[in-house]
């Protein structure tokens, strides 16, 4: 039993003052007990809050942060370019290097703040589209890093069949991607097998990438596949909805809510591009809207119409999606400012009953554990200890209470705030930093240094 006091805590049923939480064995919370003192060999915080999960990530991606950032041979450089590049640097990874980088991100999830990632694997097979000998080899290879780092993870693996709408062929930056429905689903076995040696929190689910990305027949097939999380990108970018109305003959979340079942095991990515009563029927399903504001911006998406789907009782998560920079407060504070920015408003996700900080991280908290098919989202007994400390003795959270904790975290502060996560109980961030941060690191950087040759 390991048992950690805080001066103050954000429990299920808001702030507590002077609470103990004893974690069992299993990674479990046993119990928790507010208005006591910490015991002899109790460990103490000042600040316990519930970390959340990181809903969308592509490991892989962290390797090429800082490489897009000059404009292309296109006159207006767009989403369309930027996947151009990102094609071709995939040619040049490894299982290794994936192993690595993936490690890394992973690391850098932790020390943020994030207990969990879930993460959108599309890269499964060899430079040119050959398999491996183990057909979940790149999948296996996620596992791995997620044993190294300790995070918890839920592994998604993509179903991609073809370069858009029309059926076209995959292009050669896409053909490491590529399965036919019947390859996929023994690829997501193997993916599942590779998951059995990590702990008892590791989740599974299934993503079909994109509705212009798969058939009609390979959507069918992954939602008959397994009952955990189906994740998938919807509405992102103008041409995908103008590409999605010409072929299937209904804009993409419109297209969907006819002819899926979407309901709350169902995550959908970015969600930028929708009208207003797109936004408030796919709300009301139960659905989580993945975002990943740090992304988006990155890679002029357009802004999630936060307001109206929160306004509709609509659940959200975060995700660090292209992992150009893992920061959980930065996210947060990213949606609030883009709602501020497109209203020419103030505290704009914010109620009377809640601060805006509060309603962002119990949005992330609650949607994040959702998404990932995860026990957790809370610190309640019964629940995955994953858990986040801050350091209340920093300048901007010293004596601040309550809901102002969260807002001068995110508004004023940065991931230097957090002293201490905890994943399914696995002490992995002490003073801010990994407790593999050297190993994993080095690691890292001999991977990028091969890179950077490559390229």
């Amino acid at each position: 039993m390991r048992r950690l006091y805080a001066t103050q805590a954000l429990l299920a049923d808001g702030w507590a003052s002077d609470v103990q939480v004893d974690i069992g064995a299993d990674g479990r919370i046993a119990a928790v007990t507010p208005g006591t003192q910490p015991s002899p060999g109790t460990e103490t915080l000042d600040i316990l809050l519930p970390a959340p999960a990181n809903l969308h990530s592509h490991a892989f991606q962290r390797a090429m942060a800082g490489l897009t950032e000059r404009r292309g041979p296109d006159p207006r450089d767009s989403f369309w370019t930027w996947r151009r590049l990102m094609f071709r640097f995939l040619d040049h990874l490894t299982p290794d290097d994936v192993e690595a980088i993936a490690a890394f991100v992973q690391m850098e999830m932790l020390e943020a703040g994030y207990a969990c990632s879930a993460e959108f694997h599309y890269l499964h097979h060899q430079p040119g589209g050959a398999v491996y000998a183990d057909l979940a080899e790149m999948s296996a290879r996620i596992a791995a890093a997620a044993a190294t780092s300790g995070i918890g993870l839920t592994l998604l693996p993509v179903l991609y069949e073809h370069g858009g709408c029309d059926g076209r062929p995959l292009s050669p930056g896409q053909i490491r991607f590529g399965n036919t429905p019947d390859r996929f689903a023994r690829l997501a076995d193997g993916a599942r097998a590779a998951l059995a040696s990590l702990p008892p929190d590791t989740g599974f689910g299934l993503a079909p990438h994109s509705l212009r990305a798969v058939s009609h027949a390979g959507l069918r097939a992954v939602q008959a596949m397994g009952a955990g999380p189906v994740h998938m990108h919807l509405a992102e970018q103008v041409a995908e909805v103008d590409e999605v109305q010409a072929a299937w003959g209904a804009r993409p979340v419109r297209w969907l809510l006819d002819n899926a079942p979407v309901d709350n095991r169902w995550c959908l990515i970015h969600c930028t591009q929708m009208e207003p009563d797109e936004t408030e029927a796919l709300a009301r399903t139960g659905a989580v809207a993945g975002l990943c504001p740090i992304t988006e911006s990155s890679l002029g998406d357009g802004i999630f119409d936060g307001v109206r789907w929160v306004g509709t009782g609509g659940r959200f998560g975060i995700g660090s999606d292209s992992n150009i920079r893992i920061s959980l407060s930065e996210e947060l504070r990213t949606l609030e400012y883009s709602q501020r920015l497109r209203d020419r408003a103030r505290a704009a996700l914010a109620t009377r009953e809640r601060s805006t900080g509060r309603v962002l991280f119990d949005g992330a908290v609650h949607g994040g554990a959702q998404a990932a098919g995860r026990a957790s989202g809370a610190i309640a007994p019964g629940l995955w200890a994953d858990l986040v400390a801050l350091d209340g003795g920093v300048v901007d959270l010293y004596g601040r209470r309550g809901d102002t904790v969260l807002d001068a975290w995110i508004f004023a502060g940065d991931d230097r705030m957090i002293r201490a996560v905890w994943a399914a109980g696995r002490a992995l961030v002490r003073d801010g930093r990994h407790v593999a941060r050297d190993a994993i690191t080095r690691r890292y950087a001999r991977t990028q240094e091969r890179l950077r040759d490559a390229l």
